[in-house]
C-alpha cells in the first residue's frame, strides 16, 4: 500500500505506528538518502550537475544547499528528480519484495511524491496523511530551521493537500493528540486488512474508505 501526504504532515510519525502494528514500512527518504551517500554514483552525478557547492566539507550531500537550489526551481527539481528517482524506484523496489515475502499481511511505501508522480497508481491502496498548513508550517520552521519563504517554497513544491485526499483510500488527520493518531492508524489497519481478506466478516471495522460510518 502507498503512504504519503503533505510535507511534515507527520508521515513517519504514522509509518512508526504501522510498524508498531507489525506492518514492514519501505522508507523512500532513507533510500533517497542511500543513493547518494558518500561515495556513490547517485552523489556524483548530482556533484555533475549542480556543481561542488552542493557538498558538505566532509563530502556528503549538503541538502540544505541542494534544497536552496531546487526549491523554486522547477527545472532544477525535474533535473534532480531524473537523476536520484530512476535509483530510489529500483532500489526501493528490492526492498518492497524482501518485505513482501517475509509473510506480513501487507507492506507500506512511505514516499512524498506518489501522488505527483503518478506512482500511487502502482499500489492497491493509498492512505494520505494530513495536517493543517499551519502545523505544517510550524513543524517545517524547527526541524529545518527555515525562513517562513523557505517553508512557502517547499511546501509549494508539491501537490496540494486537496489533489491527495482526492485519490486516497484512506485519510489519517494528524492535526491532532497522539491518542487520537494511534486510534485512527489502528482504525484504518484494521480496513486494509479487511480489504485484504485478511479478517472474518464478524470482525470488519464499520468505516469506509474516508473513515465515516457504514
Amino acid at each position: 500500500m502507498g503512504l504519503t501526504g503533505g510535507i511534515a504532515s507527520g508521515k513517519s510519525t504514522v509509518a512508526r505506528l504501522f510498524g508498531g502494528l507489525g506492518v514492514p514500512v519501505v522508507d523512500a527518504d532513507e533510500v533517497a538518502r542511500e543513493v547518494v551517500a558518500p561515495g556513490s554514483e547517485g552523489l556524483r552525478e548530482v556533484v555533475a550537475a549542480f556543481g561542488a557547492g552542493v557538498l558538505t566539507s566532509e563530502g556528503a550531500l549538503d541538502r540544505q544547499a541542494l534544497g536552496a537550489i531546487v526549491f523554486g526551481d522547477a527545472a532544477a527539481r525535474a533535473k534532480l528528480e531524473g537523476l536520484t528517482h530512476p535509483r530510489i524506484a529500483l532500489e526501493s523496489g528490492k526492498r518492497l519484495a524482501a518485505a513482501g515475502a517475509g509473510g506480513a499481511p501487507y507492506v507500506l511505501y512511505e514516499a512524498a511524491l506518489l501522488v505527483e508522480n503518478g506512482a500511487y497508481r502502482m499500489f492497491p491502496a493509498l492512505v494520505v496523511v494530513t495536517a493543517p498548513e499551519h502545523v505544517q508550517r510550524a513543524r517545517l520552521a524547527a526541524r529545518d530551521g527555515l525562513d517562513e519563504a523557505q517553508v512557502g517554497a517547499r511546501i509549494a513544491a508539491q501537490a496540494p493537500v486537496a489533489a491527495k485526499v482526492a485519490v486516497a483510500d484512506w485519510v489519517i488527520d494528524n492535526g491532532g493528540d497522539l491518542a487520537t493518531l494511534e486510534a485512527r492508524v489502528r482504525e484504518v489497519h484494521e480496513a486494509i486488512l479487511d480489504k485484504v481478506g485478511l479478517r472474518s466478516p464478524a470482525g470488519r471495522a464499520s468505516v469506509d474508505g474516508r473513515g465515516d460510518a457504514t
